[in-house]
């Protein structure tokens, strides 16, 4: 399906949002459910990820497709390697095929897991033979995807030994690995993160029966954060449910913008967020997203709606995602006028005034190009294609655009 997004000018007052479970929230708590039946989840999101993740943890079928869900194919790898008598294997989309996942099959090898690569080396597809092993000590380098660390630590409490994590450098979006850890002390597990090693304790009690809730996912507020900074001044609008103390790195958001104008108010259990200024154009926004890369996208793409010039570091890990974020965004801003220069872990937009109109998006099955491009809408007319990839983690999102008074047209072909 193809979008076309006329420009649109909003009311002050916008309806209420409600956004769905954080997707990364969901996922840790869909695994710890499945080791410990006991938890329920409520406000789980309802993105494609997480009912891939959902799907395959309640399969008997031989062979688990996880398509393009990559937290899915890391935690789930992790999983089945602890079900003693199941083999499976683990498959996915073509660029998931292109997806390096050697540092966490090697790590989990080294504990005592029984997993051989099917296809390339170092990538999926995976035969996984489940077993019982008794962890234990492991070092890996800190600055991998956190998803690869969370994967371990999610499995620890059920090796006899639980895992001794040593991580060598810096630490890459360290709050995804305080998220995990903070999930497991819920259910009352054992755990320290001190002087780079992390310690999960083995835990093998039945727990209480416990509900627990997850927060809507910041990640997801970005594109209206995005939104509020375009919009003129006194714009305001709520989302719910959202804490000020978050577990989510991408909360972070909420101080981010205020570089943008954009006042965050928490509320008991929403966020009321008003542009209160306009920005000097000549301003230069430089960030340091390593722990919460996600978000680059929105911010890149704000900063040119505005007119502005931003310098980005710590993106080194957009290069393994649904595509690579840095080349994909560097073609898609170079198409609507922008000027823009890469490295292996940065980006440099550089202050540009006009804005082509009617260009048609790529989103190389990338959920957050289209989204990220999508509040544009505010300053210019342009197309998305193949806008329903936005289903992998918010299928809900040009619906809920619609609802602001962001024209969204269906559109057959471009």
């Amino acid at each position: 399906m193809n979008l076309e997004l006329r420009k649109s000018t909003l009311k002050n007052r916008l309806p209420k949002i409600t956004i769905t479970g954080s997707k990364s929230e969901s996922n840790r708590l869909l695994l710890l459910q499945a080791l410990y039946p006991e938890i329920d989840i409520t406000n789980l999101s309802n993105s494609d990820d997480s009912q891939l993740m959902q799907k395959a943890l309640c399969s008997n079928d031989e062979v688990i497709d996880i398509h393009h869900a990559g937290t899915a194919m890391r935690f789930l790898t992790a999983y089945f390697s602890v079900q003693p008598g199941r083999e499976i294997v683990i498959t996915g989309s073509k660029r998931m095929k292109e997806r390096p996942i050697r540092i966490l099959v090697h790590a989990l090898t080294e504990l005592g897991a029984d997993i051989e690569y099917m296809e390339n080396t170092g990538f999926p597809p995976l035969k996984i033979k489940g077993k019982d092993f008794k962890g234990g000590q492991v070092t890996m380098n800190a600055n991998v995807s956190s998803q690869y660390i969370s994967a371990l630590l999610l499995i620890a409490p059920k090796l006899k030994k639980g895992i001794e994590l040593t991580l060598k450098g810096n630490i890459t979006s360290s709050p995804y690995i305080l998220m995990t850890l903070r999930l497991l002390e819920e259910i009352g597990v054992n755990t320290s993160f001190k002087n780079n090693i992390i310690k999960v304790d083995s835990f093998d009690k039945k727990i209480d029966k416990r509900s627990l809730f997850v927060e809507s996912d910041w990640s997801s507020a970005s594109y209206f954060y995005s939104i509020i900074a375009l919009s003129k001044v006194g714009t305001e609008l709520e989302l719910s449910y959202f804490k000020e103390h978050s577990l989510q790195g991408d909360s972070s958001l909420a101080k981010i913008y205020e570089g943008f104008g954009v006042q965050t108010e928490f509320r008991k259990d929403s966020i009321i967020l008003t542009k209160i200024n306009s920005i000097d154009s000549d301003l230069i926004i430089e960030l340091d997203l390593a722990n919460s890369p996600d978000i680059a996208q929105t911010i890149v793409v704000t900063c040119f709606g505005l007119g502005l010039e931003c310098k980005l570091t710590g993106l080194h890990t957009l290069k393994i995602k649904e595509t690579d974020r840095l080349v994909s965004l560097k073609t898609e801003l170079e198409n609507l006028g922008g000027q823009v220069k890469i490295t292996g872990d940065s980006l440099h937009l550089y202050k540009s005034s006009n804005i082509v109109k009617d260009v048609a998006i790529s989103t190389y099955n990338d959920h957050r190009m289209a989204m990220a491009f999508a509040p544009l809408a505010l300053k210019t007319s342009l197309f998305i294609k193949d806008s329903n990839v936005v289903s992998k983690s918010y299928p809900d999102f040009w619906k809920d655009l619609e609802s602001i008074g962001i024209d969204v047209i269906n559109i057959n072909s471009l």
